[in-house]
């Protein structure tokens, strides 16, 4: 398939990617072809800035992404901490080595609401563990879809 073809593919039919960006995973999501659901994918193992962006690379290739929302960490007073610069130079990273969208969204609490959600679903704690950061990017990518649903219905047309 010619890189004009497979652009147009992709175009056509675009899939989400989020991440959940943390000291020793990655959670990842990535969005249903009709930009309705977010599902968590397995999480990645951070193992430095260069390591993780080919890892992000290659599911972006892999899954035909047309754009990559990155969870920025800002603290509950809206400003930008140490995680917060760390995430938006990881995305800024993306940008210059991916041919998508990168989009930092503020990701504020999402892990707690995951950790709830996962809690009320009966799940374990020590199980949680595992299961937190891809809980996490599919709900910040969730909730990056409602969004964008709610506004193109707004406005009178498709998301």
């Amino acid at each position: 398939m010619s890189r004009l073809a497979r652009t147009l593919a992709i175009l056509a039919s675009v899939r989400l990617l989020a991440l959940d960006l943390g000291d020793a995973r990655i959670g990842v999501a990535l969005s249903d072809e009709s930009e309705t659901l977010a599902s968590g994918l397995p999480t990645i193992r951070s193992v430095g800035p260069r390591k993780d962006a080919h890892a992000v690379a290659q599911l972006v290739r892999e899954h035909e992404v047309g754009e990559v929302v990155v969870g920025m960490p800002y603290r509950l007073d809206g400003s930008v901490g140490p995680a917060g610069e760390q995430a938006a130079a990881f995305a800024e990273r993306l940008r210059r080595s991916l041919r998508v969208p990168v989009v930092l969204r503020d990701e504020r609490l999402t892990s707690v609401e995951a950790d709830e959600r996962l809690a009320a679903a009966g799940i374990r704690r020590r199980d949680r563990r595992e299961r937190i950061d891809r809980a996490a990017a599919a709900l910040l990518l969730q909730e990056y879809l409602d969004e964008r649903r709610a506004s193109a219905a707004a406005r009178g047309g498709a998301a």
